[in-house]
């Protein structure tokens, strides 16, 4: 175990609240650093929408999770929201955190950090109770911020808190309503996080840049295209060469390439209840769906400093699709 790892809760978090004034400072977001193997690789795995204490095959996925997790040396995992159902967790106490995380992600090869970003779901309840220091004294591996950074040496993931830039939460269109007290004005905060993203992304020097929200920008499934992260999060990633975009919200996995940049959409929102048959094909040119799979599942992801490969995976652990790209070809592959 490695000296980051073994740090007890309250050096944690007192390294957390270090980390968040310092970058309030300096304009940028909050940074986490992950070291690279010593082959200079980086293995992940992304999972997003489920937390439903084992139940709609949460637990069956797990233990894929777990069996790749440990066949391609895993790192860390990144959650791309709705991290409980239905409605968040009540408070940092709230026992769905240990029925839904603890009691389910078990496998010797998951217990590293998990790096995870909120969901429109979580918004539903205490928001800040996911991101308080209890919740790391229960199970170490929790982090939870609204944006930060995973420095991983040759790959940076830039996590985007998306439920605020979606209009539509602010109306309660939807029935429901939201925890904005962080939020207490959409445009300020929109305008103050996609500064900060910007700064932090023109300093990365990062082989690959990974940008990983909740919600989709391209999507054929249930809630198709986000036009609030198309209109305003998408320029930014154009202009600072970001790779990839992850996200959840979608219950599905797919690929889908942009039409008018190197950058790749990839959904893995599939972490337990699933199939919902809704998909719609005329959202996106078909040339740019790579793949689309409605069913549970998750993503992984290795990085090396020539070639990134990212592998879709279902219930079973079979694999569903296959990327491959490489830096110095500057060409992909299916």
């Amino acid at each position: 175990m490695n000296s980051r790892r073994s740090l007890t809760s309250a050096t944690v978090a007192t390294l957390y609240s270090l980390l968040y004034i310092c970058t309030t400072t300096n304009g940028e977001l909050p940074r986490f650093i992950e070291p690279a193997k010593s082959d200079g690789s980086v293995n992940f795995i992304t999972i997003g929408d489920w937390g439903r204490r084992g139940d709609f095959n949460q637990s069956k996925v797990a233990y894929q999770m777990g069996r790749v997790g440990e066949k391609i040396g895993l790192d860390f995992v990144v959650s791309t929201g709705d991290n409980f159902y239905d409605n968040g967790l009540f408070s940092e106490y709230d026992p769905n955190f240990k029925e839904s995380f603890s009691d389910i992600y078990t496998a010797p090869s998951l217990q590293k950090q998990w790096y995870s970003v909120l969901g429109n779901h979580d918004y539903r309840g205490d928001s800040e109770a996911q991101l308080s220091s209890v919740l790391r004294e229960i199970d170490s591996r929790w982090i939870c911020l609204r944006s930060f950074v995973v420095d991983a040496e040759l790959v940076e993931i830039f996590f985007v808190d998306t439920t605020p830039f979606v209009k539509e939460y602010y109306t309660e269109e939807d029935g429901h309503t939201y925890d904005w007290r962080a939020v207490p004005s959409r445009n300020s905060y929109v305008k103050s996080l996609l500064r900060d993203l910007q700064a932090s992304l023109k300093r990365s020097k990062a082989t690959w840049k990974i940008a990983v929200g909740h919600h989709a920008m391209r999507s054929i499934g249930h809630h198709g295209d986000t036009k609030e992260l198309v209109e305003e999060l998408l320029p930014i990633m154009k202009e600072n060469g970001v790779d990839l975009y992850m996200n959840g919200h979608d219950h599905c996995l797919e690929h889908i390439s942009d039409e008018d940049s190197p950058i790749q959409f990839l959904t893995s929102g599939a972490g337990s209840k699933a199939w919902r048959g809704d998909l719609d094909p005329t959202t996106n040119d078909p040339k740019s769906v790579r793949f689309y799979y409605d069913g549970q599942g998750f993503m992984s992801a290795r990085f090396t400093p020539s070639d990134a490969e990212i592998v879709f995976y279902n219930v079973f652990g079979e694999v569903l699709h296959r990327w491959v790209t490489s830096k110095q070809l500057l060409h992909s592959s299916v």
